[in-house]
């Protein structure tokens, strides 16, 4: 078994077909179904269901992808370990939330680079579920959560800490009538879902209307057309308040405050690049 070949069956997992795999490799889509059909062959087990949608893995797929994300894991990082230098320098993947994207983000990946331009940045935005699980199949060096880390594989500190609104349009006078709307969120495994669910919970308000949104934006703007409410951090509504398009309502004091966390996995490799980013995060630095 080749580390080419698995590169291979990582791709085609991850994008779910040979032809969308192949263009990502830069391969013949005929080059990619052989080494499939390769691994196949020597592991004795069909790796993938074959359907009109793509290609799904087999519980002997799954069990495959995570050998594979580790072997070709830690192939990078030795990789890495022998070109690593004390000036920070290659690839640093971040993965974020879209609310510290939107906040914390800018000003913290433009001073970063401005003292490290031989760094080649990228950011990620998703949900806290999706951004754990880039860190731990090595897909990013490390990412921005908005809840504790307790995973066994991960580690964690905190970042930002950010105080939680109740959003919702202008013309909604206070709280006890904004908890009547229906509630504008991500999807599952947005934290401030999980917590703006909670409140709803105790508070012993049951609303059956929850509609899930891809992007910040449209949460934002649903809210300020008078669809519902949402719940976020202020520092990313503050602007929309000022200029009349919301209105926040203040959170209640036991789950007002929350933690940004960044978090990397406990086995990997700190590079320059990825030391000098957590030294930029005075919050961070217990990592």
């Amino acid at each position: 078994m080749e580390s080419s070949d698995l590169r291979v069956f990582q791709m085609v997992a991850r994008e779910g077909s040979i032809t969308k795999a192949a263009a990502r490799l830069g391969y013949v889509q005929s080059n990619v179904t052989a080494r499939v059909q390769q691994l196949e062959s020597e592991l004795g087990t069909v790796l993938f269901f074959r359907h009109n949608r793509g290609m799904s893995l087999t519980s002997g797929g799954r069990t495959l992808l995570g050998y594979a994300d580790k072997v070709v894991g830690l192939l990078d990082e030795a990789a890495m370990v022998f070109s690593s230098s004390d000036e920070p320098n290659g690839p640093l993947m971040i993965g974020s939330t879209q609310t510290a994207a939107a906040v914390r983000m800018p000003a913290l990946l433009a001073s970063y680079y401005s003292h490290y331009p031989k760094v080649l940045l990228s950011l990620t935005t998703g949900n806290s579920q999706f951004l754990m699980d880039k860190v731990l199949h090595y897909e990013l060096d490390g990412a921005f959560i908005g809840c504790p880390c307790d995973h066994p594989e991960l580690q964690g500190a905190p970042a930002f800490t950010e105080e939680l609104v109740i959003v919702s349009a202008a013309a909604v006078p206070d709280l006890s009538e904004a908890a009547k709307k229906p509630i504008l969120v991500f999807s599952t495994g947005c934290s401030y879902r999980d917590v703006l669910e909670q409140w709803m919970r105790t508070s012993g308000l049951h609303r059956s209307v929850i509609m899930e949104f891809g992007t910040l934006e449209a949460i934002i703007g649903g809210v300020s057309a008078g669809l519902g409410i949402s719940l976020m951090p202020r520092s990313v509504v503050q602007k929309h308040e000022a200029e009349g398009t919301v209105r926040i309502h203040e959170f209640p004091v036991s789950l007002r405050q929350s933690e940004t966390t960044f978090i990397t996995r406990r086995d990997s490799f700190i590079s320059s690049a990825l030391r000098a980013f957590i030294d930029s995060l005075p919050a961070a630095q217990e990592i």
